[in-house]
């Protein structure tokens, strides 16, 4: 299976993030190394790293978008209860429409606990966190044929809601999860479906994925499967690092490196399981260079 790429934020020396002009510059240096194997760009939805600066995800791809209008964008993944899943949908329709059809909206249920209270968000117990997602695919799905749509969920309500003009092309909705509950919902209802690739993370949810898939009678071709994949790729391989914690609570990180024919390797195994896109998270400009150079072309053509 020929694999696709994006960038999943900037590597850590694009940027000193001083000015919306320098993220602007380090965005322009990380395209020109790109070539056509890399379709996507990718944002985060955070809003409290504490000290850290860290830019709002939908503000910050709807930039993206009319700045490089080369790529697709998308979140990775917007936290369902930030924002109201009805101008959630509308949002999404109104970039759907200006761009051309160039947005994929990645969902998840949130985790962040800390964040939540940080900014005044009630954090429901897992459970409800789901039903809510839930109920926010539906809403979208539901306004994104224009209207009028009425839902009356117990977590959310739309009545009589019209949205138009209506997306110029299907908004294809990504689920970021490794729950149980959430997976088996991505297999039934999704377009799209990512998780980590580091083996002891990616294994469990996608085998998960593939037998809901088989139980509903859905073709695993039905659904695109992404994976994030950090690399890093050291002048010293003597100084690689494969693995560090994670923000995710209770996983740590896989690093794929220290040479691109390693990390050709592991991509190999993924696109023998059906993994077809790939969200990068690069240590530096110069493990990017490589990997646009030697990774990504020999990942272009069919690898089974």
């Amino acid at each position: 299976m020929a694999m696709t790429f994006g960038l999943h934020a900037l590597p850590r020396d694009a940027s000193d993030g001083t000015s919306g002009d320098a993220v602007l510059d380090g965005y322009r240096r990380v395209t020109d190394l790109l070539g056509p194997e890399f379709t996507t760009l990718w944002v985060s939805d955070h809003l409290d790293e504490r000290e850290a600066p860290i830019l709002e995800c939908w503000t910050t791809i709807t930039y993206l978008a009319a700045t490089f209008p080369r790529f697709r964008v998308g979140s990775l993944v917007l936290g369902q209860g930030y924002r109201n899943p009805a101008l959630l949908a509308k949002m999404a329709a109104t970039l759907q429409f200006l761009t051309g059809g160039r947005l994929v909206l990645g969902l998840g249920a949130g985790w962040h606990e800390a964040e939540y209270g940080s900014y005044g968000f009630r954090f429901p117990s897992p459970r409800d966190r789901v039903d809510q997602l839930i109920e926010v695919v539906q809403i979208l799905r539901q306004l994104w044929d224009g209207g009028p749509a009425t839902f009356a969920g117990k977590h959310y309500s739309i009545v009589d809601a019209y949205c138009r003009p209506v997306p110029t092309s299907a908004i294809p909705v990504l689920i970021g999860s490794d729950g149980t509950r959430m997976v088996r919902f991505a297999a039934e209802h999704a377009d799209a479906w990512n998780w980590d690739a580091s083996p002891d993370l990616f294994d469990r949810p996608f085998t998960a994925l593939r037998t809901r898939l088989e139980e509903v009678g859905r073709p695993l071709a039905d659904i695109e499967i992404t994976a994030g994949f950090d690399v890093d790729f050291p002048a010293d391989p003597s100084t690689f690092v494969g693995r560090y914690p994670s923000t995710y609570p209770g996983y740590d990180q896989v690093v794929f490196g220290p040479t691109p024919d390693d990390a050709v390797t592991a991509l190999q195994n993924l696109a023998v399981q059906g993994v077809g896109h790939v969200q990068l998270a690069v240590s530096d400009m110069r493990t990017l260079d490589l990997f646009a150079r030697e990774v990504a072309p020999a990942m272009a053509t069919d690898s089974e």
